[in-house]
């Protein structure tokens, strides 16, 4: 019995989490058989799938997702040392954090795409742009949180590491780390979110490859079932890396 209603309940589960999309896609194709939706603003669903099928087939889709996931991880790696680091040193020193508190509440409004410009006049159009924007992206969730989850540690486990004389190291390690964790890695899925946000918008100014660029083409060519094509492998690959590290995230914060 127990085990006819969990197949009932996956049932409905995966019904009511497919039935939006498939309501939307439905529409778009009602639309494009009554003539509501023009080839050359929308095209046909199945227009899509085979521009999927066309590109995929001859490794364009491959290389334009592989060339973006890399940006991606170099950067998002980057900005998770850099903060880590900062977010661990201003949650325990009250100097440090008055130190760098107007510079990040000044600098941490502005959407990295603003600093597209700046990126292509001081490191030209290369890779380092494209990671630099990809960086400051990504870094700001997770500092934040690094500094909130730290500064939500109970105070009597850091009075405890003071009274021991635990090592500075040893205490990070083992309390300041571990009690932030959860904090952390809710900065980290919002980084990695904005990191790919950011290779996308990068790659739209200056590149050769990627999905960013993908989409560029697609305009260039006034070719919507390229930019749509783009646009869906956008979100796609989004849910399916914070899909990744929200599953990361349950197992190493089982404990709390």
């Amino acid at each position: 019995m127990n085990k006819s209603k969990k197949v009932k309940n996956n049932v409905l589960f995966l019904v009511l989490y497919l039935a939006l999309p498939v309501i939307i896609l439905l529409i778009w194709k009602a639309a494009d058989i009554g003539g509501y939706i023009k080839p050359y603003t929308m095209p046909a669903p199945e227009k899509v799938l085979k521009t999927a099928g066309d590109i995929l087939k001859d490794g364009t889709l491959i290389k334009h997702i592989v060339a973006s996931f890399l940006r991606v991880l170099e950067g998002f790696l980057i900005a998770l040392i850099l903060a880590l680091t900062l977010g661990i040193g201003v949650g325990l020193s009250k100097k440090l954090e008055i130190f760098t508190d107007i510079t990040v509440q000044i600098i941490k409004p502005i959407p990295p795409i603003a600093w597209i410009p700046l990126a292509i006049l001081w490191f030209g159009i290369g890779e380092f742009s494209k990671i630099f924007i990809i960086v400051l992206g990504a870094f700001f969730p997770i500092l934040l949180n690094v500094v909130d989850g730290i500064k939500n540690i109970d105070d009597k486990y850091l009075e405890l590491g003071r009274v021991y004389e635990v090592p500075k190291a040893k205490f990070i390690r083992g309390v300041i780390l571990p009690g932030a964790l959860p904090s952390i890695m809710t900065g980290v899925r919002l980084g990695l979110g904005n990191a790919w946000v950011c290779v996308v918008a990068a790659e739209m100014i200056a590149a050769t490859k990627g999905v960013g660029y993908m989409l560029t083409d697609g305009r260039n060519m006034s070719r919507p079932d390229l930019v749509i094509l783009g646009m869906l492998i956008i979100g796609i690959v989004g849910k399916l890396m914070d899909d990744v590290l929200k599953k990361i995230s349950i197992r190493i914060t089982k404990w709390n």
